[in-house]
């Protein structure tokens, strides 16, 4: 007899930790591996071709499709029967979540709009690294409330909504309509499955690996097959119960998210993360791109997300997490600024340009860095004094 499993949330809050633990030592490896003797072989590495692909972009375009599959896993599990189930429940992370968007676009496109070339970075700084910022929060224990950390996953997840939507709109070209015609019909195959009442995995993951593949040559970025693939599990809703034991697409989240989250994420932030600050002066840190990019991460989203919030409790849309002060909610609202793992991905795609992707990388590490520093410096004072 199968025995019931915890909630995946539950089991994602606990894992996610761990795992951004991991990603953080994962990252910090490669700017030292970058900046050492090691450093020729570390970038000649990533680019020996493996097939049809190198090893760089088997890791990008292969690998992270799994983790996008457990996003739309994660995504559509809670809206069936998670923390994004009800409309009332979706209304302050989507409005958070929509404003820490834009804002940090905004933010961006002031500091490097005008520059030409650069404005198609927009996007970089517009999601949150949930495993990085789960993670820092793991660190205070305690002083962090559980609705606080309930509201920066939901936040993340609706953002990150936001940044698959923007990847297959903005960073898709050259569009080959047979190959789309492909991956329509495997999908089309997908939701027939789950209308006979299929529970078996392997169908589905077969069919999964036939829509990557079939994405992958439409020109639309493959990991979206991910995405797309996750939306088509099904799912059998147990609202305020552990998971179905008889729930293809728990049973497949709750097997996939330790190998995405201890090996597929830490290896991509181990390929991207590495950057030679050989050369690099203060004024290449502050050139558009790296200071746009920093800007929107550290400032914009701070910004966007904690005054959405404000306004929707000052104006009666929603109640702010329970057990929590402003000075909390601020801080975890700094944290969304860490944009680790979505903000390089994007980065990859808007810049092909090795020396621009080095910039934006060098962005991207300093803006998360400051949001991490800084949010955990506020969640630590704000959780002294709430205890005295």
């Amino acid at each position: 007899m199968m025995v019931p499993r915890p909630s995946a949330l539950r089991d994602f809050l606990r894992s996610e930790a761990a795992g951004g633990v991991i990603l953080m030592a994962a990252a910090a490896a490669a700017m030292i591996v970058a900046n050492s003797p090691l450093a020729d072989s570390y970038f000649h590495g990533l680019h020996v071709k493996i097939g049809p692909m190198p090893v760089l972009h088997w890791i990008n375009d292969g690998l992270m499709a799994l983790f996008f599959l457990l996003v739309g896993l994660e995504i559509k599990r809670e809206l069936i029967d998670g923390h994004l189930a009800s409309w009332a429940d979706r209304a302050l992370p989507a409005i958070a979540a929509a404003s820490g968007m834009a804002v940090p676009a905004l933010v961006f496109l002031i500091f490097a709009g005008s520059t030409p070339g650069l404005a198609r970075g927009w996007a970089i700084p517009a999601a949150t690294d949930i495993a990085f910022a789960i993670g820092v929060m793991a660190l205070l224990g305690p002083r962090v409330p559980t609705s606080l950390k309930l509201f920066l996953t939901t936040v993340a997840i609706v953002d990150d909504m936001g940044a698959v939507a923007i990847i297959a709109l903005a960073y898709s070209s050259g569009i080959n309509g047979l190959a789309l015609l492909a991956a329509g019909i495997v999908m089309g195959i997908m939701f027939l499955l789950g209308r006979t009442g299929a529970k078996r995995l392997w169908p589905y993951l077969a069919l999964a690996f036939l829509l990557w593949l079939a994405v992958l040559l439409s020109g639309v970025h493959s990991t979206i097959a991910g995405v797309l693939a996750a939306s088509l599990i099904p799912a059998r809703a147990t609202p305020g119960a552990p998971d179905a034991v008889d729930s293809p697409l728990h049973r497949l989240e709750h097997g996939l998210h330790p190998y995405v989250a201890y090996g597929v994420i830490p290896l991509f932030g181990f390929a991207n993360a590495g950057v030679s600050f050989a050369g690099v002066g203060l004024n290449d840190m502050m050139a558009p791109l790296p200071l746009g990019v920093a800007a929107g991460l550290f400032l914009g989203k701070q910004a966007g997300v904690f005054s959405a919030l404000w306004l929707c409790v000052r104006a009666g849309l929603a109640s702010k997490p329970g057990g929590a002060s402003w000075a909390q909610i601020y801080g975890v609202c700094v944290l969304c600024g860490i944009g680790f793992t979505m903000s390089l991905f994007i980065g990859g795609l808007a810049f092909p340009d090795p020396r621009l992707m080095d910039e934006v990388k060098i962005g991207v590490l300093c803006g998360s860095a400051l949001s991490a520093l800084t949010g955990y410096a506020l969640l630590a004072m704000a959780g002294k004094r709430k205890r005295a």
